[in-house]
């Protein structure tokens, strides 16, 4: 079993599932339930898919964690343009 807390990617991810919390503290109230929602739970899966394939017993469960952790990223990459193009957030 792999200790998921020794890998950067995990550790940045942590990181910035921290930020995605803090910047969506900022989303206007009537998207609670709908943007801020799924932004955070996308970010959230990052490192949770990386911390439960640590948990596996194979590198196979291992690698297919990992590959549901990158569309995780994929998914909160474009909720981040979507925000932005919603002026919810700048580039900054």
């Amino acid at each position: 079993m792999r200790d998921f807390k020794k890998y950067e990617i995990w550790q940045l991810s942590h990181k910035f599932t921290l930020e995605i919390y803090e910047i969506t503290k900022k989303f206007p109230k009537e998207e609670i339930y709908g943007l801020t929602s799924q932004i955070r739970r996308s970010s959230l899966s990052i490192p949770t898919n990386i911390s439960e394939g640590c948990g596996r017993d194979s590198d196979a469960e291992f690698n297919r964690f990992l590959t549901i952790a990158l569309g995780s990223a994929n998914e909160t990459e474009y909720l981040i343009m979507l925000s932005k193009d919603l002026n919810y957030i700048t580039l900054e």
